[in-house]
């Protein structure tokens, strides 16, 4: 039977709208499961939280491939509560940098290496941890998590990794007074973005683009004084600290890695930036470089005004992809020399190893 024209146009437009369906049906899957692949699960890490009352926590005994939530949600192995008799338990406090979705699994986290490194320093010490960070805290939300769920586990220990996300707020503040924040960041994702990974990483790099472009454009650089920020930061941190040591016979603060670095060439830094280009607006490679300074200067200072352990050395970690999967985030290799790091300088402690000395004195 011969066909009309309009009936040929009506099949082609059917057959082109069914071809671009299934190649995005395709791409959408090849996107899953690539990062399925990589991460472990198809989702957002925002699938593993729940909101309780005003604190984002963790759902208990959630799991993906590569991260598994124990039964009081926190990542990592059952805990025993309460604490056994004689067992050193060490907390980490912090946000997605210490949680660490990036690694291969709970066994590679910064926080699970240090556990390790201490346990086969002290065998004959029942060492456990609890890694109390949550992706997206800031240091006032870990002051309630602490509060809340993490002192009733009485950490003997209590470890703090703040920086980026306290950072990240503060700058996006004053962006807005100077006008450079754009509304259209603050409002939620789209309905497309919340369904597909496929075009949730199509505008995260539209945003990308975009804040590439802000950082080289003057105009929309933002204006600031390094030596003036941070003090919402500071006064959280004390408050913080305060609180662990009334609970942990040792407290730690450690400085802030990140993949930027001066010695970098401008290219590079920008690569390097491309978290904090999207979190920390208008803002070039050296604006970043002495916030992140600025932020490093203040846990030194607050370690030395409350008599917290400092644990420095932030630039141990190589400044390059293979340490880093974006600006601040860890991979595996990152993840161990973090771990090195920060076990190397509380084995080397006199409170530490008073501590340790007493749970052996106890078993």
């Amino acid at each position: 039977m011969q066909l009309s024209y309009r009936q040929k146009v009506t099949m082609t437009t059917v057959l082109v709208v069914l071809v671009i369906v299934i190649l995005l049906g395709l791409a959408e899957g090849a996107v899953q499961f690539r990062q399925w692949l990589v991460e472990g699960h198809t989702g957002k890490i925002s699938d593993l939280v729940k909101q309780q009352n005003d604190l984002r926590v963790l759902l208990p005994d959630a799991r993906t491939r590569t991260i598994s939530i124990n039964s009081l949600g926190f990542r990592g192995p059952p805990l025993t509560q309460p604490k056994p008799a004689g067992g050193l338990r060490i907390a980490f406090l912090g946000a997605s940098t210490t949680f660490c979705a990036e690694v291969s699994g709970n066994n590679m986290t910064w926080p699970h290496l240090v556990t390790e490194i201490i346990q086969k320093e002290y065998p004959d010490i029942s060492v456990d941890y609890v890694n109390a960070a949550v992706p997206g805290y800031t240091l006032k939300s870990s002051v309630l998590n602490f509060r809340r769920r993490v002192a009733p586990l009485r950490p003997d220990v209590t470890v703090i990794y703040h920086a980026t996300n306290d950072l990240s707020w503060e700058t996006r503040a004053l962006a807005m007074e100077q006008g450079l924040y754009k509304e259209r960041r603050k409002k939620k994702e789209s309905w497309l973005a919340e369904h597909s990974q496929l075009w949730y990483l199509v505008e995260k790099n539209l945003d990308i683009k975009e804040a590439q472009s802000n950082a080289l454009d003057p105009r929309k650089r933002l204006e600031f004084s390094a030596s003036k920020l941070g003090s919402h930061f500071r006064k959280h941190l004390i408050q913080l600290v305060n609180e662990a040591k009334e609970v942990s016979e040792v407290v730690a603060l450690v400085t802030f890695s990140h993949q930027i670095r001066s010695r970098q060439t401008p290219e590079q830094q920008l690569l390097a930036a491309g978290s904090a280009m999207c979190y920390m607006p208008c803002r070039g490679p050296q604006g970043w470089l002495a916030a992140f300074r600025r932020y490093n200067q203040i846990i030194s200072e607050v370690a030395s005004e409350t008599g917290a352990i400092l644990i420095g050395g932030e630039s141990m970690i190589p400044g390059d992809s293979e340490y880093f999967n974006d600006t601040a985030h860890f991979k595996d290799a990152g993840s161990r020399v973090m771990a090195h790091r920060v076990s190397e300088a509380l084995l080397k402690t006199p409170g530490f190893k008073s501590l340790a000395a007493d749970k052996r004195r106890n078993n």
